[in-house]
């Protein structure tokens, strides 16, 4: 109890860009426990995905292929559905429109990862802002008398609060980013390997009709 009290007045002391940096730090918590879920269950369902209907699509079982993207659900799925669909259409810009949906999915992974690297930079800019109002009030005291030097510098000392925990705020959010772009990167690197099995696949094709 003692502690929550501590640290309660601890916060106080920072002024009003503690609200700031209070809310971000909240935004970074739910950010991470969001994007833990999603990547968790994204990983449930890529299990085995790529060396499932790697086959299939050497093969040219299409339909086969297409139900097992139906069963597996999520974005590498997805995107591979896709695929087999545009390459049965025969599209002439095949490539184009499928990087085209890589590009459009990763985006949509990405969107609260943005937010992470917004709290980066914002939330030590926050802390500096409530540090810098706490030294002017600090150093408003013009008149100095006995004692004041000491409240003057101990002003100084609490306004640095701000700054603290803005760059507490920074790095966690940072350390959260690091650890979910990772993720990104593996669901990136699994549609890049359908993409490129899939354009294999209708160069071939292309191939064995010109012959």
């Amino acid at each position: 109890m003692e502690f929550i009290t501590q640290g309660f007045t601890f916060y106080q002391k920072g002024g009003f860009a503690m609200y700031l940096i209070l809310f971000c730090s909240l935004a970074v918590v739910v950010i991470a426990v969001e994007r833990f879920g999603y990547y968790r269950e994204m990983k449930a369902k890529q299990e085995g995905f790529i060396d499932k209907v790697t086959p299939m699509i050497e093969g040219h079982k299409w339909e086969a292929a297409l139900t097992v993207c139906g069963e597996t659900g999520g974005v590498v799925a997805n995107v591979t559905a896709k695929g087999i669909k545009y390459f049965a259409q025969e599209l002439a810009a095949y490539q184009t429109v499928l990087e085209g949906e890589v590009a459009l999915a990763v985006a949509k992974l990405s969107e609260n990862l943005n937010h992470l690297e917004s709290i980066v930079t914002v939330a030590p800019l926050l802390g500096l802002l409530g540090t810098v109002i706490g030294m002017i009030n600090s150093f408003s005291v013009l008149n100095i008398k006995s004692g004041q030097p000491l409240a003057i510098t101990g002003g100084v000392g609490e306004a640095l609060v701000a700054t603290a925990s803005g760059l507490c705020v920074a790095i966690l959010s940072m350390a959260v980013y690091s650890y979910f772009a990772h993720k990104l990167d593996r669901i990136i690197t699994d549609m890049e390997q359908i993409c490129v099995l899939l354009v294999a696949q209708l160069k071939r094709e292309k191939n064995y009709e010109h012959k």
